[in-house]
């Protein structure tokens, strides 16, 4: 068994397209209508284009706003990224402009740091010793 797909939702997937392309660098691999207004959006690590896809899903349902609201009240990410250096990471995203809430953390042999991906979600990033 592997993970193949997860998604986060997010409140405009168009605004989500850009912001996980264009600044966290992932790329697009699906983009199909559903419906009227959503789609299915994925998007990939450009390392591992046949790999785990994340989807950006409409948060349309009720019970997501609840959800996503408590996560974030409590400082708790709805996602988890692996980067190889969360300290450059962290300087490279902040010269983009994203805001985060957590600035690099040692603990341990794991460095994390968490931004808000301006689609609703805080987002960790993480690394971890080979």
């Amino acid at each position: 068994m592997r993970i193949h797909l997860t998604s986060v939702f997010v409140d405009d997937q168009a605004k989500a397209l850009h912001f996980y392309t264009e600044i966290l660098g992932f790329v697009k691999k699906y983009d199909v209508p559903v419906g009227e207004k959503d789609r299915w959006l994925t998007v990939v690590s450009p390392d591992e284009p046949g790999g785990t896809e994340l989807l950006l899903e409409p948060a349309g349902h009720p019970a997501v706003k609840t959800y996503r609201d408590a996560l974030a009240q409590d400082g708790i990410p709805l996602a988890q990224f692996a980067v190889d250096d969360v300290k450059a990471e962290y300087e490279r995203l902040r010269g983009l402009g994203v805001r985060f809430i957590q600035e690099p953390l040692e603990m341990g042999p794991v460095t994390t740091a968490v931004f808000d991906d301006t689609c609703g979600n805080l987002i960790q990033i993480a690394t971890q010793p080979a």
